[in-house]
């Protein structure tokens, strides 16, 4: 199967070489990000918290849930989907579908918590666990948040668990190759849910 990757960012060769400066560090697990954390391009899913506001109007200020059928419900318009999209994309659908109730509706949308963007980090790393985060991370960065590997992982031999439509997928990243600036392609962007093997 093949995955498409984006081009590699400082930030990136940054973090190769940093991530085993990480494994020392200490610090709790990552749990939720807040709106100020959030990408503009992050696409909402279920368990997301918005905050929606119509001005002038506080009967239609409230703060919604995304779903497990990845819709919210929203006064005078019913059901909106929010799965997949962005905030903007999200409030420009507010806003049509509101002018037939409320002329140039001026509405702002905000998420305060993401909660559907997990994924899970296991194995020889210094704090396996889950991870929530309110940006797209790739393996290193997902690597660097778990403290970096223990002494004795197989640093070639990592595997990203992802699950399309039912079926398991193993895709291999060698860190070691990574390490050494080689094969640079296979640093993919997680999808939700996936889990970082590290044996």
């Amino acid at each position: 199967m093949v995955y498409s990757v984006g081009v590699l960012s400082s930030r990136v060769v940054l973090l190769l070489a940093t991530v085993g400066v990480l494994s020392g560090l200490g610090g709790g697990i990552t749990t939720t990000a807040m709106a100020s954390q959030v990408d503009p391009e992050y696409r909402l899913g279920a368990e997301d918290i918005m905050l929606i506001s119509v001005w002038k109007d506080e009967q239609l200020t409230r703060e919604v849930v995304v779903r497990p059928d990845g819709m919210f419900s929203f006064p005078l318009i019913g059901d909106v989907q929010a799965e997949d999209r962005t905030v903007d994309q999200i409030r420009t659908d507010l806003v049509q579908r509101l002018t037939k109730y409320i002329p140039n509706a001026n509405v702002s949308v905000a998420v305060n918590k993401v909660a559907s963007y997990k994924v899970y980090v296991v194995g020889r790393v210094n704090k396996p666990g889950e991870y929530v985060i309110g940006h797209y991370a790739d393996v290193l960065q997902a690597l660097s948040l778990a403290g970096g590997l223990t002494p004795f992982a197989a640093e070639n031999d990592i595997k990203v668990m992802r699950r399309v439509r039912g079926e398991q997928h193993a895709i291999p990243f060698r860190y070691g190759d990574m390490r050494k600036g080689r094969e640079l392609e296979q640093n993919i962007v997680l999808q939700r849910g996936d889990v970082v093997m590290v044996p």
